[in-house]
């Protein structure tokens, strides 16, 4: 590891998110974090010696449990009990990349000296992120209100020489790998468990995953789409910047201008019409695509927010001698934004579906299914059924989380978020539409071949030559499940 990123009070982009996550990069904290994180610790112990006040969570019990005093002797031993007996997920685990995620966005948050934590606390979070020893995760268990406890509990096990890690392809133990890294386990102080548990860096983690893809997908999206209609013969006038300037909506001026331009030079699209009017999922491109865009728009601002923000909970100000218990670890803005998204996304498949199937069906000079000998061979007839389930399932994962909350905490945690379950439906939605897409481009690119010698634009020739040398066209019938796993290797590599 080379490369280093310092992390700061400077406000965190999604590209820089983005970079770090497609790099090797190593992080440590700038020398101004340090001295924040540090002032705040010396604040919180010198507070906690000199008050006897009770403070949630730093000399009480959690939960409905608050009204519990716990003796200052027993505050270390109160902050490891909450981890361990926090550490109750179950189901499927986590994506290693979102562990990754979730690392770097909780040495984020608690950097910005607010948290009461030890440096050396945060210093152990780095070690695991830069050796990429990741904690084992489950995807169940948080109801996205005080913080995505049980998933944060996992995180945090191996700090304390518990839980289980991925270390080079093997998983080990918490202990195991502490002393691969030659370090200690920490012995909490006042609070640190609760600052390690309260917060949304489970949802934030998915969220701005599920966030760089759509931004990815929506691009492939116009790309796979325009050359759906050119293969499909279709017509550009839809396109027509003086259609879109009529309407405002900022997604779809700038989709129709995006496939306009993809468009340039093509033969195919300039060529006369025998038809006046193509089926909305070729002439409404701008229309979808562009609302998918706003709403993409929309949750990238939420989660740029959420990731320089401070989401533990109490809150702690050195500055002003406070020590706030609130609610930033509400995940509401999260849910809503991932529902929001998966329905945004969920569109994308389901308009490209309809491509798909326009473009099997025999019209417009097209051979059924795609093959020059339909009968003894069946060429694309089927993978549009794996589209149609998928986009069916997606339909399904679109139902809101965010819209269901049950009581727990005997009351005392009264409404919850359900973002964890949005995040982790989100991932779903996402995933599915890189098949979909996959599916889509295998049968525009089919297509194509049966409009030659007439050639699209430069620009989506030099796309399907380079996915040709992937896929292949299909001459007769084979084993199309291997093409569609390489066509979405495809998507997720092509530099777009």
């Amino acid at each position: 590891m080379n490369k280093k990123y310092t992390i700061s009070a400077e406000p965190l982009s999604l590209e820089q998110v983005g970079q770090l996550l497609a790099s090797d990069f190593s992080i440590e904290l700038s020398d101004d974090s340090r001295s924040r994180v540090i002032k705040c610790r010396d604040y919180l112990d010198k507070k906690v010696k000199e008050s006897s006040n009770s403070v949630y969570g730093i000399n009480t019990g959690f939960g409905s449990l608050y009204s519990k005093n716990i003796d200052g002797s027993e505050l270390g031993k109160l902050q490891q009990n909450l981890v361990m007996s926090h550490a109750c997920g179950t189901g499927d685990e986590v994506p290693q990349e979102i562990v990754h995620l979730m690392l770097f966005l909780k040495v984020q948050s608690l950097a910005y000296g607010y948290s009461g934590v030890q440096l050396e606390t945060i210093q152990h979070l780095i070690a695991l992120y830069n050796n990429k020893a990741l904690p084992v995760v489950y995807q169940m268990g948080s109801l996205g209100a005080s913080g995505d406890l049980a998933p944060l509990a996992h995180l945090t096990l191996p700090l304390i020489g518990m839980g289980e890690v991925y270390h080079e392809d093997k998983k080990i133990s918490g202990d195991a790998t502490l002393k691969k890294l030659g370090l200690n386990p920490i012995a909490f102080k006042a609070k640190e468990g609760l600052a390690l548990l309260n917060g949304t860096q489970f949802m934030s983690a998915y969220g701005v995953w599920s966030v760089l893809h759509a931004q990815r997908l929506l691009k492939l999206a116009n790309y796979i789409g325009a050359l759906s209609l050119d293969s499909f013969d279709g017509r550009i006038e839809p396109f027509d910047p003086q259609v879109h300037a009529i309407r405002h909506h900022k997604g779809q001026s700038s989709v129709a201008a995006e496939i306009k331009k993809l468009l340039e030079g093509s033969a195919l699209i300039t060529q006369s019409k025998k038809h006046v009017q193509d089926p909305y999922s070729f002439r409404c491109i701008p229309q979808v695509h562009g609302a998918t865009a706003d709403v993409i728009d929309f949750v990238s601002q939420t989660f740029v927010t959420e990731i320089n923000s401070v989401t533990d909970n109490p809150n702690v100000f050195p500055d002003e001698d406070k020590i706030v218990s609130a609610g930033n670890f509400h995940g509401q803005p999260l849910a809503l934004a991932m529902d929001f998204l998966a329905i945004g996304l969920a569109e994308l498949g389901s308009i490209s579906e309809r491509r798909t199937y326009q473009l099997i069906s025999g019209a417009r000079d097209l051979p059924n299914y795609l093959v020059a000998n339909p009968g003894i061979n069946s060429g694309l007839m089927i993978p549009q059924y794996t589209a149609a389930s998928l986009v069916s399932q997606n339909k399904q994962l679109c139902t809101p989380a965010s819209a269901d909350s049950i009581v727990s905490s005997n009351g005392q945690e009264d409404h919850v978020s359900m973002g964890a379950n949005a995040a982790t439906k989100l991932y779903k939605v996402v995933n599915n539409l890189y098949s979909i897409l996959a599916i889509e481009l295998m049968t525009a690119a089919q297509a194509l071949e049966f409009r030659r010698p007439l050639k699209t634009s430069p620009v989506l020739e030099e796309f399907v030559n380079t996915f040709r040398s992937r896929v292949p066209f299909i001459e007769t019938d084979r084993l199309l499940h291997d093409d569609i796993v390489k066509a979405e290797k495809f998507l997720k590599e092509f530099k777009i």
